[in-house]
């Protein structure tokens, strides 16, 4: 951190203590996902990927998971938005993986043409494929859908941009270190190849 106290770093560019914690504190699976833009983990497991081209997973939707218990009562279902989440997370470690994790972040820069099909419900297998659309250096353009029992219930075209914290500043560098580590470590529990 070059010698600056995290407080100096936060005061001098106006950013929230929690938005980016000092390399130095332990960090608790749930805090983490906080500092990573991936609050939570909707994928299950990676079940096909090929470098560079192609991904897939799956999403199984259990009525304990506590967003359904507002969305909506009586007839629950998965929020759109997390439906495209599921996909933009399924787009982004195959990118990740893709080049070796090269970047510590991730972002949706933009959702096009999203089509809604189907009602996800619990006890529902949402099966999430993408495919690389088009690569043109750290923005990558995928085509993305979502499938329950082979039915569409979700698609869209999605462009994601990978960058690494240290481009904000030197003293990034370990925050860059130890969200790129995180995410192999999860990596490693979602995708088992056969």
């Amino acid at each position: 951190m070059n010698g600056e106290s995290f407080g100096e770093i936060v005061s001098s560019e106006l950013i929230d203590p929690w938005d980016f914690p000092p390399s130095s504190m332990a960090l608790s699976h749930t805090v983490f996902r906080q500092h990573t833009g991936m609050r939570f983990s909707l994928l299950d497991r990676i079940t096909d990927l090929q470098s560079g081209e192609s991904i897939q997973a799956v999403k199984n939707l259990s009525l304990a998971e506590e967003y359904l218990q507002d969305h909506f009562p009586g007839f629950p279902i998965m929020p759109g938005v997390l439906m495209v989440e599921a996909m933009v997370q399924t787009s982004a470690w195959l990118m990740r993986s893709s080049e070796n994790f090269a970047y510590s972040t991730v972002l949706l820069k933009e959702a096009k043409a999203v089509k809604f099909n189907k009602f996800v419900t619990p006890g529902k297998t949402l099966v999430l494929q993408s495919t690389v659309h088009k690569k043109a250096d750290r923005e990558w353009t995928f085509k993305a859908q979502g499938t329950i029992d082979g039915e569409s219930a979700v698609s869209g075209r999605l462009i994601l941009n990978q960058s690494n914290l240290v481009e904000n500043g030197d003293r990034f560098a370990d925050a860059d270190k130890l969200q790129t580590t995180k995410m192999r470590e999860l990596f490693d529990v979602l995708w088992v190849p056969s």
